[in-house]
C-alpha cells in the first residue's frame, strides 16, 4: 500500500511540472510553424536556404511539454521534412528537420546540419512553451542513424555549444550502427561490406549518453542485417557498462512497416523519462 502511494505521488508530482505525453481530457490547441531556418550562417548558399528548415508542431495551449526532434528516413540520399501522423495530439512537440543530401554534400556535412537542428531546438523550445530538459531526438532509418550519432558522437553537438548528454533520451527507429552505406560509399566500399569508423554509431560506444531505445522490424523482415547491428550495439554498449540502452524488436513488420508500431514505445519511453528527469530533480 505504502509502495502504491509513493508511485501515485511521484506521477502526481511530474505531470503538473512536467506534463506527461499521454491524451489530456482537456482540449489542446495545436499549432504548426513551417519553413523555419535554422542555419542562417550559410544561408548563402540556395541548396541550404531549400533544406534546412524545419517545421514545428507544438500544443499551444500546454507548457513544459517534451519535445521530439524528427529526422526523416531515405539513405542521407532522399527524402524530406514531416510530423510522423502517429505523434500527433499526444502532447508532444515535434520538430521535424530538413537536412542536406548526399551527394550534393557529404555525410559529415549532413551530420553537421542535423546538429545544428538539434542545437537550434534547445535554444528555442522554450519560445513555443516547451523546455530545453525534455528534448529528445528520433527518426527512422537514415534517420535513426542520425538519432544515434548525435547522441553518442559528443563532437557533433559540442560544435554548436550543446551538451549531448543534455538529451532527455534516444529513439532511433531501424538506424544503421555500423558506418552508413553512403558514408561508406564516400570511401569506395560497397553496401555490403561492413566497416565501423567514425562514421558508426558503434564506433562511440560509451558508458555515459542519453538513455537510449533501439527500435527494429522483425529480425527476418528487415534491411539486411539491421536488426543483428542493433542487437550487437546493445550488446557493446552494455559491456561498455551502459545501463540505459534497450533493444525492442517488432515482429511482423519490415523495415518500412515498423514505423507505426515503433511510436506507442517512443510515447511510452518519453512518459517514463519524464518521471525519471522530474524525480532526479527533486
Amino acid at each position: 500500500m505504502i509502495r502504491s502511494f509513493l508511485i501515485i505521488q511521484i506521477v502526481l508530482l511530474a505531470s503538473h511540472c512536467f506534463p506527461t505525453v499521454a491524451p489530456s481530457a482537456e482540449q489542446l490547441e495545436y499549432k504548426t510553424l513551417e519553413n523555419v531556418p535554422y542555419r542562417g550562417e550559410i544561408a548563402e548558399s540556395s541548396y541550404a536556404s531549400e533544406r534546412c528548415q524545419l517545421d514545428i508542431y507544438y500544443p499551444a495551449t500546454a507548457k513544459q511539454f517534451p519535445t521530439v526532434v524528427w529526422f526523416h528516413g531515405g539513405g542521407l540520399k532522399n527524402g524530406n521534412r514531416y510530423i510522423p501522423a502517429g505523434l500527433k495530439n499526444k502532447r508532444l512537440a515535434i520538430v521535424a528537420v530538413g537536412y542536406r543530401l548526399s551527394p550534393r554534400v557529404k555525410v559529415a556535412a549532413i551530420l553537421d546540419d542535423a546538429a545544428a537542428a538539434v542545437a537550434w531546438t534547445f535554444n528555442n523550445i522554450d519560445k513555443y512553451g516547451g523546455t530545453r530538459k525534455l528534448i529528445f531526438i528520433s527518426g527512422h532509418s537514415a534517420g535513426g542513424y542520425i538519432t544515434s550519432m548525435l547522441g553518442l558522437n559528443e563532437k557533433l553537438l559540442k560544435t554548436h555549444n550543446i551538451d549531448a548528454n543534455s538529451i532527455a533520451g534516444l529513439i532511433p527507429y531501424s538506424g544503421h550502427a555500423i558506418t552508413h552505406f553512403t558514408a561508406r560509399a564516400e570511401q569506395g566500399i560497397g553496401d555490403k561490406q561492413p566497416t565501423i569508423d567514425e562514421f558508426a554509431p558503434l564506433f562511440h560506444v560509451k558508458k555515459d549518453c542519453p538513455p537510449m531505445l533501439l527500435v527494429t522490424g522483425d529480425r527476418d523482415l528487415e534491411l539486411l542485417g539491421r536488426y543483428e547491428e542493433n542487437a550487437y550495439f546493445w550488446r557493446m554498449m552494455k559491456v561498455a557498462g551502459n545501463t540505459t540502452t534497450t533493444l525492442q524488436e517488432i515482429k511482423g513488420h519490415n523495415h518500412g512497416q515498423m514505423v507505426m508500431p515503433a511510436h506507442p514505445f517512443l510515447i511510452e519511453f518519453i512518459e517514463r523519462r519524464v518521471i525519471e528527469i522530474q524525480t532526479a530533480v527533486k
